[in-house]
């Protein structure tokens, strides 16, 4: 009996397809930075040939129907409408999601990249996490798609991404306050190492140079994005000896921990101080006062972020590996002029008629 045909060598597919052997195993695993023409040649004849690569065309042959969301937590109304946004897209498409926590402060090794095998899913949605080049190459090597939504950091330059237009945001958000008087706005980043915190305070400085206002380091502060973050921050703030009258915070979550600061120190909102915050979580508008914002759109951000990523796994690469979607501002009652610094002139006093 003749022994059978040998599987044809990566070089031998690129000689045929007229590409390098790195196109090829490109192709093999899913990667994005190929054009799609270039794609459709590679995977006609990986079929021809029946090539068992791990990922390509091999890989959505034998496609589960889940995907892997993996947050960093659900301790946010954030997550939540990300969550949302996801669950959405992927039920239209008839694709399941399975939920996993990872955080970053955890003493255990990270363990997201194992999960797609664990689960058998697809690919992987990472919401505002940390990522490192060896756990891209891994999910690369097994084939898996992989999407990340408001990285932490963006390890190479062609990974598919969602975000908003933070720098934006933070630029309208300054801007407004600078609008109504205030000349010293105190800013609450979230993490000093996240992509989007620094854009959110190169927009904060930004306005403030374009409105020839110095940009005073003091009033410059990072928090966790959360509730405590905020509430610590605005009280370090609030004990400067020149304190700011306008904070903008750079998540709800920290705007709602100023508020119960400025509150603990006998300071009413927005007569007092002003806040501003970032997200529009639907509790914004049961804060009293209802509170001023940046929405970025949360459950679009998740259903573009599955979109993105059923595509990437149908073979179709997005036009550009990063998305950033629009922010506006929505006025509220949290923000209105500052508080007079100089006091009115006194009456003359009265002298009654005898």
């Amino acid at each position: 009996m003749p022994d059978p045909p040998s599987r044809p060598t990566l070089a031998v597919i690129a000689a045929e397809a007229g590409v390098s052997p790195a196109t090829v195993s490109k192709v093999l695993n899913g990667r994005t930075d190929v054009a799609a023409a270039t794609r459709e040649r590679v995977e006609a004849l990986l079929r021809t040939h029946n090539y068992p690569g791990p990922g390509g065309v091999a890989r959505r042959a034998r496609r589960s129907g889940l995907i892997d969301l993996v947050l960093a937590g659900l301790d946010s109304p954030w997550a939540v409408e990300i969550l949302r946004g996801v669950e959405a897209e992927c039920a239209e498409h008839g694709t399941g999601v399975v939920v996993s926590l990872v955080r970053d402060d955890d003493a255990r090794p990270p363990s997201w990249q194992n999960l797609p095998a664990l689960h058998h899913s697809d690919g992987v949605i990472l919401v505002t996490s940390r990522m490192t080049h060896r756990q891209r190459a891994q999910l690369e090597k097994a084939g898996v798609g992989l999407v990340l939504v408001d990285p932490v950091n963006l390890p190479d330059t062609d990974i598919a991404s969602v975000g908003a237009t933070n720098w934006a945001g933070g630029l309208a958000a300054t801007e407004h306050l600078i609008g109504l008087g205030h000349r010293r706005i105190g800013m609450i980043g979230g993490p000093a190492d996240m992509l989007c915190t620094q854009a959110r305070v190169d927009g904060y400085r930004t306005a403030l140079e374009r409105a020839g206002i110095e940009v005073d380091k003091d009033l410059v502060r990072y928090g966790d994005f959360h509730h405590r973050g905020g509430f610590a921050r605005t009280r370090e703030l609030l004990e400067l000896p020149d304190p700011p009258t306008a904070i903008f915070a750079g998540s709800d979550e920290q705007a709602m921990g100023a508020y119960q600061a400025a509150r603990l120190a006998g300071l009413r909102i927005p007569e007092d101080l002003s806040v501003v915050g970032f997200d529009d979580l639907p509790t914004c508008e049961w804060l009293s006062p209802p509170l001023t914002t940046v929405r970025q759109p949360l459950e679009e951000m998740g259903r573009v972020a599955a979109r993105t990523l059923l595509q990437l796994l149908d073979g179709r690469p997005p036009l550009t590996p990063r998305v950033e979607l629009a922010t506006d501002l929505r006025v509220r009652g949290s923000t209105a002029p500052p508080p007079r610094t100089t006091p009115l002139p006194t009456p003359p006093a009265r002298t009654e008629e005898r």
